[in-house]
């Protein structure tokens, strides 16, 4: 679920200040720090605030992972322009292998590669659920 609902849910005030400050207490523990969003770059972090305007607070590279489904050329050249249009870099991208029905996925990969002004990091194939959650055991 969005993160704007998930923290609503919980009574929870996501504060990307307070964020960004948990960031660079990280940083100064470690060499590298990933922050990873959760359900794309424009995603809703409260009713004001998106993943994006923590991408721009933290000024960090992009990683961009794109679903390789119908309609991602879309959704990955209108994320690039967004993350431009922020003045952020897209430091690379991951093809993550989600619809193993796909049309032509390698004339997408083609295409994405010439469109992108960053390497692509990694290609993930399709993996079929390792386990199943109705046998899980009860907590």
């Amino acid at each position: 679920m969005s993160p704007h609902i998930a923290a609503a849910r919980e009574g929870v005030h996501i504060d990307v200040a307070l964020l960004h400050q948990r960031f660079e207490r990280l940083s100064e523990c470690a060499d590298t720090v990933v922050v990873e969003g959760a359900g794309g770059f424009c995603v809703p972090l409260s009713t004001t605030l998106t993943g994006a305007d923590l991408a721009v607070a933290l000024q960090l590279p992009v990683i961009l992972v794109v679903g390789l489904r119908l309609g991602c050329l879309n959704h990955v050249l209108l994320t690039h322009e967004a993350i431009e249009a922020r003045g952020l870099k897209l430091a690379g991208w991951i093809a993550n292998r989600i619809d193993p029905a796909m049309g032509e996925p390698e004339a997408n990969l083609a295409f994405l590669r010439q469109r992108l002004p960053a390497p692509l990091l990694a290609d993930w194939p399709w993996q079929p659920a390792q386990f199943n959650l109705d046998r899980l055991p009860d907590a």
